[in-house]
């Protein structure tokens, strides 16, 4: 049944794609976490700490911890906030911002190079299947949220 394979489909295809790409990644491994923090960081630049716990579901102390671990690698620059000196504004770095641009355009290239091998119907059925999967992904994010 769908419901009871999807979610191991998905979590091995997420999974085996990081790990094809990690093996050829130039720098440090980046946990999963910390990509999600600089992509969010990208996305919404000068976010606070708060804010950024709210946005991924994880506590305050999680990506305290991932800040601070992040900006000693030089992937996120931390400054203060002129509305409220007590917090603090993310930035991401331009390494930070190579390094997700490079990430991304290799896993769009490893992917397509999967894809490209499917047969045209299975090229249609995955192509068919992906308004779903994102309304799958917004009911989960609006239940997370309480909406």
């Amino acid at each position: 049944m769908v419901a009871e394979e999807l979610p191991g489909v998905l979590a091995g295809i997420h999974r085996l794609v990081r790990r094809r790409l990690r093996r050829d990644l130039p720098g440090p491994r980046l946990r999963g976490a910390e990509v999600e923090l600089l992509h969010l960081v990208s996305a919404r630049p000068g976010i606070g700490v708060s804010a950024a716990a709210t946005s991924l579901y994880l506590a305050g102390n999680s990506v305290s911890t991932l800040v601070n671990k992040l900006t000693a690698a030089g992937l996120l620059h931390r400054e203060t906030n002129d509305a409220d000196r007590r917090s603090a504004r993310l930035l991401i770095t331009p390494q930070a911002e190579a390094r997700l641009r490079d990430w991304e355009a290799r896993r769009a290239a490893l992917v397509r190079d999967q894809v490209v091998r499917l047969s045209d119907d299975d090229r249609a059925a995955l192509q068919a299947a992906l308004p779903a999967l994102q309304r799958i992904a917004d009911g989960l994010r609006d239940e997370m949220e309480g909406t």
